[in-house]
């Protein structure tokens, strides 16, 4: 397989233009200087995979652990996770019996611990899934730039940070369902840098170089993408974002349907992949006008 250039896309689907080439460079000298990352912005704009790229630049081993509503201190530190027992019999000397038993807690590193006490690149996608006491925990690793180790029976109160250890956050708007308001403590700690959808000129880029198909037809999907998110709210979560397109391209492609906005094949593969998407980010359970906005939406692109 050819090795791909830098301004190619990488695995993840994110491709490094000038703007991400970019946002990589700034982001590396704010973590080389100590500080952590904060990547913030809609669903499907590519934080993830920008914090990935980001932490593969750093050339240090990744832990890339998901926020979500049960993540716990165990989770993040560890646990004793059971018992350990052994026995040994001594009877070397025919007339002494000696037999020794031994049972000692199991103790289990949490992903955080590992991070912290290795040296890794830590991206915590999505952190604010997680609740604000949680987090709590990362106030004491910034700042004194020690892991407390409280409730775990440690002998030791807390460890100290890896001077190598580096943390990239991701989250999305506060006015996503099941995201929690971030402490102000903690966001002051971070250097955060909004995210947002590309211009429909790298998306269709983007398209081309992932799925195959030609700049033309990527063209036309992007603008078909672009045109309905444009539709909805700014505010909403629910915006057709850069995967919808992919997963157009790549089904259009596979089962030979033509990128036709006339033509109905085309027309009904975009509305069963953005028919959920638009009809909650316009708040419509209408399906079926929900189909008259998406074929409009493809047979306006095709007269562009």
């Amino acid at each position: 397989m050819a090795e791909r250039k830098e301004n190619d896309i990488v695995s993840s689907g994110l491709l490094q233009n000038d703007v991400i080439k970019e946002v990589i460079s700034r982001s590396l000298n704010y973590l080389s200087a100590g500080y952590p990352i904060h990547f913030t912005g809609p669903a499907g704009v590519g934080k993830t995979s920008l914090a990935l790229l980001l932490a593969k630049k750093r050339r240090r081993p990744v832990m890339l652990m998901h926020g979500n509503e049960e993540l716990s201190n165990e989770d993040l530190i560890g646990a004793f996770t059971g018992y350990h027992s052994q026995k040994v019999v001594d009877n070397f000397i025919r007339s002494v019996y000696k037999k020794e038993e031994n049972v000692t807690e199991t103790w289990s590193n949490g992903k955080l611990l590992k991070a912290v006490k290795n040296g890794y690149t830590l991206i915590y996608d999505e952190f604010t899934r997680s609740k604000p006491s949680t987090n709590n925990i990362f106030l004491s690793i910034l700042e004194e730039r020690i892991l407390p180790l409280y409730g775990t029976k440690q002998q030791e109160p807390f460890i100290r940070v890896h001077p190598k250890f580096s943390v990239i956050f991701t989250s999305n708007p506060a006015e996503y369902a099941g995201v929690h308001q971030t402490q102000d403590a903690l966001l002051d700690r971070l250097i955060t840098i909004p995210i947002d959808y590309s211009d429909e000129e790298t998306e269709a880029e983007i398209l081309s170089k992932k799925t195959g198909v030609s700049k033309e037809k990527a063209a036309g999907i992007t603008r078909i993408v672009s045109s309905l998110r444009e539709k909805c709210p700014k505010n909403s979560q629910h915006r057709p974002s850069l995967r919808a397109s992919l997963m157009i391209a790549t089904l259009a492609h596979e089962e030979g349907i033509p990128v036709d906005g006339k033509d109905e094949d085309f027309q009904q593969l975009c509305f069963d992949i953005l028919w959920f998407s638009v009809s909650k980010g316009l708040d419509e359970s209408d399906q079926s006008k929900i189909k008259n906005i998406v074929e409009d939406t493809c047979k306006e692109i095709e007269r562009e």
